[in-house]
């Protein structure tokens, strides 16, 4: 019984120091994001003032909106077509199959390096001016691999003749789709979604490749601002943490509260 406790609270301990680990920084940031002086160290007092600089900060808040904006739309798009793309994979020959999901599986093992540089040299080709829209094509282009990766496990669970039966009592290839297929899938295409929503929000290495001057996001503003005293940047990661934070507990949440009211 002895050792039993010992094993535990030895275990308890190791979980405690990784989530010290993890967390800690956090707080950290969390806190000083209202100090009174742009020390990151010293504590000077309780203020809101960065707060108040990070929203009349007209280039921070355009980074913002930029990393939001991209982020959705790239969340969006790749999700329809990472899903139908999937769905079409289901019903393919093996051959073709295996062929698209190599092809599929590059993005994600190749280093994030190789990624940009090829997608700088792409659009140079193109003549393309890089800014806002190269960046989200890229973010569009990364992020529909993992929409099929999560949406393709499951519908390999689904009875393959659904569909069928469906067509055959009157409904149309596209209610088949809509009403018997992706009801089903949800839960993967809200996996994926997420997912690519957050890949866009932290990405820096793609985006810093395929955008022009003038167009930022979040990642790359924090780049620019890395090497000198800036606590604004507390301020908006305080407010990103809190917003990640709430989402979560919405989505964890939600699903206790459906099965209550079953």
């Amino acid at each position: 019984m002895n050792s039993k406790w010992q094993t535990k609270l030895l275990g308890g301990s190791y979980l405690g120091l990784i989530l010290l680990f993890f967390y800690l920084p956090i707080i950290i940031m969390m806190v000083f994001s209202f100090n009174s002086t742009r020390s990151l160290t010293n504590w000077s007092g309780f203020s809101f003032q960065w707060y108040e600089r990070l929203f009349n900060d007209k280039n921070m808040m355009q980074a913002v909106i930029n990393t939001f904006s991209i982020a959705t739309i790239a969340t969006i798009i790749s999700t329809i077509v990472g899903t139908l793309t999937a769905i079409g994979l289901s019903k393919s020959k093996k051959l073709l199959r295996e062929v698209v999901l190599a092809v599929n599986d590059l993005p994600m093992l190749n280093p994030d390096i190789v990624t940009a540089i090829g997608m700088m040299l792409f659009f140079t080709s193109l003549n393309i001016t890089k800014g806002y829209l190269t960046m989200l094509l890229a973010h569009i282009a990364f992020c529909i691999p993992y929409v099929i990766l999560s949406v393709l496990p499951k519908l390999r669970t689904l009875d393959p003749n659904v569909a069928e039966a469906a067509m055959d009592l009157g409904a149309t290839p596209w209610q088949a789709l809509t009403k018997v297929i992706v009801p089903q899938i949800i839960p993967a295409v809200v996996s994926g979604a997420l997912i690519s929503f957050t890949m866009s929000l932290d990405d820096f290495v793609i985006s810093y490749f395929v955008t022009g001057s003038g167009v930022s996001n979040i990642s790359i503003l924090v780049y620019t601002m890395s090497k000198r005293i800036n606590p604004t940047i507390n301020a908006l990661s305080t407010i990103l943490v809190v917003m990640i934070t709430l989402v979560l507990i919405a989505i964890n949440v939600a699903p206790m509260f459906k099965k209550k009211e079953g």
